[in-house]
């Protein structure tokens, strides 16, 4: 907010306090945000909501801007990349705004030549397979290659009501499409090179936590109100494997954003036996994918951390009565706890239908404030 310089002292001192007084109502009036709030396990008025991949393919909006722009393009161009940020937050009335960007786009600008695929995914041009291939990332320096983040960071924190979420993918997840070179269900590359040239391993998670702490810090410092780490494929390692060659690295970005004083979730698919080991990486909130049951989910992690789920993504395709169903089950199974964030267990599916997605949006807020479930 610019203020024109005006010579009357007594109107510029007003000026300027009427403007401290605003910020300072902005900053207390998120301090009470029903999603922070959860996230602290604080009491809220109605269970907060979101959606992990809220912005994509199932909204006819983003289909149009993806006529003109790839995706790599809507993430550099900021005004494009708030717009599709903002698009879910007023067609669904959800919580909380996740930047729209991709985990690919930190590691591309460290060095990596990436191409993301239409219904295949990021594509590596030359998959990191020795120490040769690590030597090739650098560390990230996000000032100079991601400014256009930090831009569309800048321009939702004064135009969104809701919090924002900034976020970056999780160490195994990026080595996963490093090293495999694309979308794998096997990540036989990845694993061989964790269990036969470890060294190798290693200087890959170190040299990823060099560009994933900076690009979370500089959305936090930009204006997000919280982070998440997307380890989506760690579900495929051991609970002992996990806790080898993932833990340190994942405990080493969350330990570097604690000064930050940000809630920081931690979400894998598939990794109902690595809860507690998402949890004890540094996480105030644990993500928890449909597979698990809320409630044994929570058990696990203990009450003492949030947690964030579980719908079944493919369920908001069905039969609305047993979307609604399963929607009220899972708040039955929170049992009004505090600390529990309604999301789903995995992405938005590009077939979703908009309105339906908004009843469920609709049905955990109604549920929650009927309930009075705090």
């Amino acid at each position: 907010m610019e203020i024109e310089w005006v010579s009357a002292v007594g109107i510029t001192d007003c000026v300027y306090r009427a403007c401290e007084t605003f910020q300072g109502s902005l900053e207390e009036s998120l301090l009470e945000d029903r999603f922070l709030r959860a996230c602290r396990r604080e009491s809220v008025d109605r269970t907060p909501v979101w959606f992990m991949r809220q912005a994509g393919r199932y909204q006819p909006e983003y289909r149009k801007i993806r006529e003109r722009y790839s995706l790599m393009e809507i993430c550099r161009h900021p005004e494009v990349a708030a717009e599709v940020t903002m698009l879910p937050v007023t067609q669904l009335g959800v919580d909380a705004a996740i930047l729209f960007s991709d985990i690919m786009v930190p590691v591309h600008e460290a060095g990596v030549d990436v191409e993301i695929k239409p219904n295949i995914g990021p594509v590596i041009d030359r998959p990191i397979r020795d120490q040769a291939g690590v030597e090739r990332l650098r560390p990230l320096v996000p000032e100079e290659d991601v400014p256009y983040v930090i831009e569309t960071v800048n321009i939702l924190k004064d135009e969104l009501k809701v919090p924002l979420i900034g976020f970056a993918g999780g160490p195994f997840t990026l080595a996963s499409y490093l090293v495999e070179g694309r979308p794998t269900r096997k990540f036989h590359e990845v694993k061989r090179m964790m269990f036969a040239t470890p060294d190798v391993w290693y200087a890959l998670m170190e040299r990823l936590c060099q560009i994933v702490i900076p690009f979370l810090k500089a959305q936090v410092k930009a204006g997000a109100a919280a982070i998440q780490l997307f380890d989506s494929w760690a579900g495929c390692l051991s609970p002992a494997d996990y806790q080898e060659f993932v833990l340190p690295y994942s405990k080493k970005i969350f330990e570097s954003v604690d000064s930050l004083e940000v809630p920081k979730i931690h979400f894998g698919v598939g990794t109902g036996e690595l809860l507690v080991h998402l949890r004890d990486a540094g996480a105030d909130v644990v993500g928890v994918d449909w597979v698990v049951p809320l409630d044994e989910a929570w058990r696990r992690v203990g009450y003492e951390t949030a947690v964030q789920g579980n719908l079944e993504p493919n369920l908001v395709l069905g039969p609305l009565d047993r979307l609604l169903e399963r929607t009220r089950e899972i708040m039955d199974r929170a049992e009004g706890r505090r600390g529990h964030i309604f999301n789903l267990g995995h992405g938005v599916l590009p077939e979703t239908n908009v309105d339906t997605l908004r009843r469920v949006v609709d049905t955990v807020h109604e549920y929650t404030y009927e309930g009075a479930r705090t």
